[in-house]
């Protein structure tokens, strides 16, 4: 088979909820960070892009009727550019890479742009259809921000706790304390405010038109440990998880170009890394925080090695604590440093808009693979209802 390369990606700042960003439509965030991405190789003929692959995670507003095929109108690609939208909830976008790099590996693309959006502050709320005419009582609107929702009475209790609960259960297993938990938050936001100052995000994120927000909107440049440890916890009385250790609602989109070798001279660049490797594993569906350690796992020995290779990862944190229990596996099984993830800081500061969060820490992989000149990254991410994800790049800039 042939090989399937990252060429370039971008994304937006991402807003808080209710924030810089509330204003946009989720459309038009998918279509400027395809617009971005496009920028950055005006050599490439955009009717040249094979098909375009979308990750959105909830698709009940404005990203509804496929809103991958809106972005790739609404940023002015001609009408004969394909596209599809992939829902694999918070994956979705890293999911779209996958698919978009097996198109080309398999000689059905040269060149594939995959990327993803969400706006939780714009996500709606549903009013679900009578089972009957005419009710006489009252309906419940429910949002569809985040989490479980119309729930399927079949599906056991256990299974559709909330997120947050999930992750105390994950605390409980692996004796994971506040502590750790604070400690791993205030790195987030303290590394993440230091890439902006020093200038790695500049080239990798494109403003928002109609907005002035040009950095993310959640990092928290003088969190301290300390001001953490002050939070009252968010899914227990006296539980571990609290609002600062982790991810906040966000809203956001990326993307990422993606070719074959043979696709250099029609994109007018050099490709930056090879994708060597993918893995996605499955859990009980409440042990979702801990599913990326067996993709990334699996990603490893399809890309022929192992976790002493490896010197850099992106994992997205979705809490604090999950994000621990899965480095904790990786360090037994032979990472070299716990500093090597989210070394640019992580998503419980920069953001979690849903949808957009693969493409971002596939981007930033990539680009941190260019800083450092470490051969080999790992990007993975933990999806509700019990999965996980994973992908192997292969520096070769």
């Amino acid at each position: 088979m042939s090989s399937s390369f990252v060429y370039a990606s971008v994304r937006t700042p991402f807003g808080r909820f209710n924030g810089a960003l509330a204003d946009t439509r989720t459309d038009d965030l998918a279509a400027t960070a395809l617009k971005g991405l496009l920028d950055r190789s005006p050599g490439l003929d955009p009717g040249l892009v094979d098909d375009v692959f979308w990750g959105n995670a909830n698709g009940a507003g404005e990203d509804n009727r496929n809103v991958g095929r809106m972005a790739v109108l609404l940023a002015g690609m001609p009408v004969a550019v394909t596209a599809t939208t992939v829902n694999r909830l918070c994956g979705s976008s890293l999911d779209a890479a996958m698919m978009a790099a097996r198109m080309i590996e398999v000689d059905d693309a040269e060149i594939a742009i995959a990327g993803g959006v969400e706006s939780m502050t714009r996500a709606p709320w549903v009013l679900p259809k009578p089972s009957r005419r005419f009710p006489a009582g009252d309906v419940t609107a429910v949002s569809t921000t985040l989490g479980w929702r119309l729930v399927n009475e079949r599906m056991p209790a256990e299974w559709t706790a909330s997120l947050g609960e999930c992750n105390e259960q994950l605390r409980e297993k692996f004796s994971i304390s506040r502590e750790r938990q604070d400690e791993f938050g205030a790195r987030s936001h303290r590394l993440a405010a230091q890439a902006w100052e020093k200038g790695f995000y500049d080239d990798l994120v494109v403003p928002v038109p109609g907005t002035d927000l040009v950095r993310d909107e959640s990092i928290r440049a003088g969190t301290s440990v300390e001001a953490l440890a002050g939070l009252k916890p968010a899914f227990r009385p006296d539980g571990t998880i609290t609002a600062g250790n982790c991810s906040p609602l966000n809203d956001g989109a990326s993307a990422v170009l993606l070719g074959s070798a043979r696709a250099a001279a029609s994109i007018g660049r050099d490709p930056v890394a090879r994708i060597a490797g993918r893995g996605w594993s499955a859990l009980e569906p409440q042990q979702f925080g801990y599913a990326p350690v067996e993709a990334a796992n699996d990603a490893l020995e399809r890309a022929g090695i192992t976790w002493e290779d490896i010197g850099a990862v992106e994992l997205n944190e979705a809490f604090a604590v999950q994000s621990i229990a899965c480095v904790d596996a990786w360090l037994e099984l032979g990472l070299r440093d716990a500093d090597v993830v989210n070394a640019k800081g992580g998503a419980i500061a920069i953001g979690h808009p849903l949808g957009a969060s693969g493409g971002r820490i596939l981007g930033t992989l990539a680009a941190r693979l260019v800083e450092s000149g470490e051969r080999w990254g790992l990007a993975a991410i933990c999806i509700g209802v019990g999965q996980g994800l994973a992908v192997v790049l292969e520096n070769v800039s």
